[in-house]
């Protein structure tokens, strides 16, 4: 219901929403119906990660992986169809993009959907099931609100922020640059999150060797090779990978320097993650929401207005806030792992 009424909201308003952004009436002209597709079908993007949590939650990690492969295979082969108007297609440029996007994610969903109706998975869904229980709602609110707002607001400031400064500077290129970016990130961290933390099963003392183990806290270095080879590979090949996405010449050395800054960063990113998500699964939520809410609303986007802005560094000193922000996140979320007040914790 919350989904239904935002996705409305965001499709009617979407110019003005954009507007408010800082957007030109250029980018405004261009963007709009990428927003209103992406936005009208926010239900879509709420069920794909709502009913994947619900396969992992179950032990069922590998239904979850084929489901994004689907989404993701469908957005990349469909996208360049109605962006471009390749073959029968028509050009429908930025908005197609959206439209290819909202299309795999549906698909992925119904997947899902005929996975939790079939009889021989882990959790099988029957219609008398599908009411409403308003104890088990407040039960859910209650463990997952704090939660809900981290993901919802403290950490996507981290992203309107830069996203603000970058329109605001570059008008319609500043918005190409910083989508590109936006993707290029979130395809090379796409591992650290798959490695985030869990409850690592009953009791602190098991919780926090699997999160020791995990995050490379036991002081085994095997655990940092794989960020340190992505940190390595990506500045190395910051150019060709972002060739892959745009070859625009203005746009281009932005998105390359972009990554070359950011992957300084994914040690500790990828350290951050599973610290944060060891909260989480030990039951103290507030730690991750107070962490996110400091880092982020208060530190990442200042510190980004001020490099970019103050200090005339431009897109790039919104990249060293980025990665000075998670980089604080991992340490602060260190000590306080350290410290072992989250073993306090009841779920």
């Amino acid at each position: 219901m919350v989904a239904a009424v935002t996705g409305t909201l965001g499709a009617v308003f979407a110019p003005r929403l954009l507007g408010v952004m800082g957007a030109s009436p250029e980018v405004i002209a261009v963007g709009s119906g990428y927003t209103r597709v992406m936005l009208g079908g926010n239900a879509v993007i709420l069920l794909l990660f709502l009913i994947n949590a619900t396969f992992r939650g179950a032990g069922d990690a590998a239904i979850a992986m084929r489901v994004l492969w689907l989404a993701n295979w469908i957005n990349i082969l469909l996208g360049p169809c109605l962006i471009f108007g390749l073959g029968p297609f028509p050009q429908l440029g930025v908005q197609g993009a959206a439209i290819a996007t909202t299309i795999g994610r549906g698909t992925g969903v119904l997947y899902q959907i005929y996975r939790l109706m079939r009889r021989d998975g882990r959790i099988v869904i029957h219609r008398d099931q599908l009411q409403l229980r308003s104890a088990v709602m407040r039960t859910l609110l209650r463990l997952s609100g704090t939660g809900t707002f981290r993901c919802s607001s403290a950490r996507r400031a981290g992203l309107a922020g830069p996203d603000h400064l970058n329109v605001r500077r570059g008008g319609r290129r500043g918005l190409h640059d910083w989508r590109t970016d936006h993707r290029l990130r979130a395809a090379t961290v796409m591992g650290a999150r798959q490695r985030g933390g869990d409850d690592g099963g009953p009791g602190p003392r098991r919780r926090e060797a699997r999160a020791r183990r995990t995050g490379g806290l036991d002081r085994r270095p095997l655990q940092h090779v794989f960020p340190g080879q992505r940190w390595t590979g990506v500045r190395i090949l910051a150019g060709p990978i972002v060739s892959i996405f745009t070859h625009d010449p203005v746009v281009a050395p932005v998105a390359a320097s972009c990554l070359r800054i950011v992957s300084c960063g994914y040690l500790f990113y990828a350290w951050g993650m599973v610290l944060t998500q060891s909260f989480n699964g030990a039951g103290d939520t507030w730690t991750p929401t107070w962490l996110n809410l400091c880092c982020f609303w208060l530190w990442e986007v200042p510190l980004a207005w001020a490099l970019a802005v103050r200090f005339g560094f431009g897109p790039s000193g919104v990249f060293l806030a980025i990665t000075t922000a998670f980089s604080t996140l991992a340490v602060v979320s260190a000590i306080l792992f350290r410290r072992g007040r989250w073993k306090l914790r009841r779920v």
